[in-house]
C-alpha cells in the first residue's frame, strides 16, 4: 500500500558545514529527479548534482514570494549537493530513500526543505517516524529501534555501549531465543490437545515441565539484576546528604567544576534541590545538592516554612537515590545524629569535609576526609564513589533491561510461566504459555500465532 514520502532534517539544526536531509517513501525517488531536474544518480554511490526547483520567472527577478499558476517558469538553483539513494528494501526503512548532503547553511536547508514540500506526496516526517517504518518493514525490532533512541542521546561511553550492545541485537536474540523455545513447547502441548491419537510421548505436559522451570530460572535471573541496564540508561542518582554548613554544596560545585549551588557561610543558605549531571568514570550520574538537615524544623510555619520543605525534600531524597554521600563538617565537635542515621541505608559514602582546619569529629567508623577549600581528598572520594557505582550497576557483557516496559512484560511472562506448571488442566496451561509467549513478543514487538501453526505442521507429521 502506497504511503506518503517523509522527509526531515537528518542532522542537528543549526549552521554547519554540511547538514543531511533524509527522504523515505515511494516518491522519493521521484522527488530526486524535480530536484536534479532529471538528472540520474547512481544508486548506493555518491553523485555530485546541482538541485533546482521551479519558479516564477517574476520571483526568480525579484526574490519575491512564487506566484503559483505562472507559466512564465525558471530554475532557482538551490545548492550543489551529494546525493545518496538505496532502493528498497535495502535501506534503513525498507523503503526507497534518498539522502540529501547540502551545505549547512539554514537559508539553503530551508530552501531545499520547501522544494520538497511542493513534491508530490511529500510531507515533513514525524518524530520517529522513520524508525517507525523501519520496524513496520522488518528492518528491526522494537528493542533494536529503542537502541537507536539510545544511542543518539547517549552522553557517556557506557551508555553508548550499552546502546551498541542493545542496537546489535543482544535483546533481540535473548527474547526471541526463549520465544521459540516457547512455542516450540507450547505445539507439544497443543498437539496433545488437538492430535490425541498421534505417536506423541505419554503424560506430555510432564515430560516439557522440566523445560518451563528451566526457563522460569533464566526469566528470573534475568529480572534480577539491581536495575542496571535501567540505572545506567537513565543515570544513577547519587544525593549529597549532610548537616548544615558541611560543605554540600561547595562539594557539588567542586565534582561541576563550575558553580551550580549557591554558597555561603549561613547556615540554610541550600532550600531546594539542585541537580548536576556528571560522567564519572563512563557512569551517567545524577548529583542532588539537598537542605541541610534538620528534621526539628519540619512543620515550621512563615519563613521557616520554605526552609522545611527543602528538608521534607532532602529527606525523600535521601531514601529514593541510589547512592548517599553523607557530608559532616569536620571541625564539629558533636557528630550529627540525622546524618548518622542515614548510614544504615545500603550504598552509603560517609565523607568528614573541611580536614584543612583539623578534624575534631569523632565518627564511629573511618570516614574518607576531605577539603573541598583546599581541594584535598577529591580523587580519592571520586574513586571510592566509582567502586560503589561499579557495585550498584556492575559491568556484564549479558544484555540488561533498559525499559520499565521490558520488566513489566518479563514479569508478566514469569507469572504465566508459573502458572502453566500448576495448571490442573492441559487446556490451562497452554493458554498460560500462549501468555508468556505473547508477553515476550510485546517487548520485541514479534506476536505472531503463524509462528506455532510452523512449529505444529514442522515438528508432527500431522495428515500423514
Amino acid at each position: 500500500m502506497s504511503r506518503d514520502t517523509i522527509y526531515a532534517l537528518a542532522s542537528a539544526r543549526g549552521t554547519s558545514g554540511v547538514a543531511v536531509i533524509r527522504v523515505s517513501g515511494d516518491q522519493a525517488f521521484a522527488g530526486l529527479n524535480t530536484l536534479t531536474n532529471g538528472r540520474k544518480v547512481t544508486n548506493r554511490s555518491a553523485s555530485l548534482r546541482v538541485l533546482s526547483r521551479n519558479v516564477s520567472r517574476e520571483t526568480f527577478e525579484s526574490g519575491r514570494t512564487k506566484t503559483k499558476g505562472s507559466e512564465n517558469v525558471s530554475r532557482e538553483t538551490l545548492d550543489q549537493a551529494l546525493i545518496l539513494t538505496f532502493e528498497n528494501p535495502q535501506s534503513y526503512t525498507g523503503e526507497d530513500v534518498v539522502e540529501y548532503h547540502v551545505h549547512g547553511g539554514m537559508a539553503v536547508v530551508n530552501g531545499v526543505l520547501e522544494a520538497l514540500s511542493e513534491c508530490q506526496n511529500h510531507r515533513m516526517a514525524e518524530p520517529g517516524e522513520f524508525t517507525r517504518r523501519a520496524f513496520e518493514n522488518g528492518k528491526m525490532d522494537l528493542t533494536k529501534a529503542e537502541g537507536v533512541a539510545d544511542l543518539i542521546h547517549a552522553e557517556t561511553q557506557l551508555q553508548k555501549a550499552q546502546a551498541l550492545q542493545q542496537l546489535g541485537g543482544s535483546l533481540s536474540v535473548l527474547y526471541d531465543g526463549w520465544r521459540d523455545n516457547l512455542t516450540k513447547i507450547l505445539a507439544y502441548v497443543e498437539a496433545e490437545l488437538e492430535f490425541p491419537d498421534e505417536d506423541l510421548p505419554i503424560d506430555l505436559v510432564e515430560h516439557i515441565r522440566p523445560q518451563v522451570t528451566a526457563l522460569c530460572d533464566d526469566v528470573a535471573a534475568h529480572l534480577n539484576d539491581n536495575r542496571r541496564g535501567e540505572r545506567l540508561r537513565s543515570g544513577i542518582h547519587i544525593a549529597i546528604i549532610g548537616a548544615p554548613n558541611a560543605g554540600k554544596s561547595s562539594l557539588v560545585n567542586a565534582l561541576a567544576q563550575r558553580d551550580v549551588a549557591i554558597v555561603s557561610e549561613f547556615a540554610g543558605t541550600t532550600r531546594d534541590i539542585i541537580e548536576v549531571h556528571l560522567d564519572i568514570a563512563g557512569y551517567p550520574v545524577i548529583l542532588s545538592d539537598t537542605a541541610g538537615l534538620r528534621p526539628d524544623q519540619v512543620d515550621d510555619v512563615g519563613q521557616g516554612a520554605i526552609e522545611s520543605e527543602g528538608i521534607k525534600r532532602a529527606l525523600k531524597i535521601a531514601q529514593e537515590a541510589d547512592i548517599r554521600v553523607i557530608l559532616y563538617d569536620g571541625t564539629s565537635t558533636e557528630i550529627d545524629p540525622y546524618s548518622l542515621a542515614l548510614e544504615s541505608n545500603p550504598n552509603t559514602l560517609p565523607v568528614i569535609n573541611k580536614a584543612d582546619q583539623g578534624v575534631s569529629l569523632k565518627h564511629p567508623a573511618q570516614p574518607l576526609e576531605i577539603s573541598v577549600a583546599q581541594d584535598n581528598g577529591i580523587p580519592e572520594f571520586l574513586a571510592r564513589l566509582e567502586k560503589i557505582i561499579e557495585g550498584l550497576v556492575g559491568l556484564s557483557e549479558a544484555p540488561a533491561i533498559t525499559r520499565e516496559r521490558h520488566r513489566q512484560a518479563l514479569t508478566a511472562c514469569n507469572d504465566a510461566l508459573h502458572r502453566s506448571m500448576s495448571a490442573h488442566l492441559p487446556e490451562l496451561a497452554a493458554e498460560d504459555l500462549r501468555l508468556a509467549i505473547r508477553d515476550l513478543g510485546r517487548i520485541t514487538g514479534h506476536v505472531d500465532v503463524e509462528d506455532l501453526l510452523d512449529v505444529v505442521f514442522r515438528d508432527f507429521c500431522i495428515g500423514k
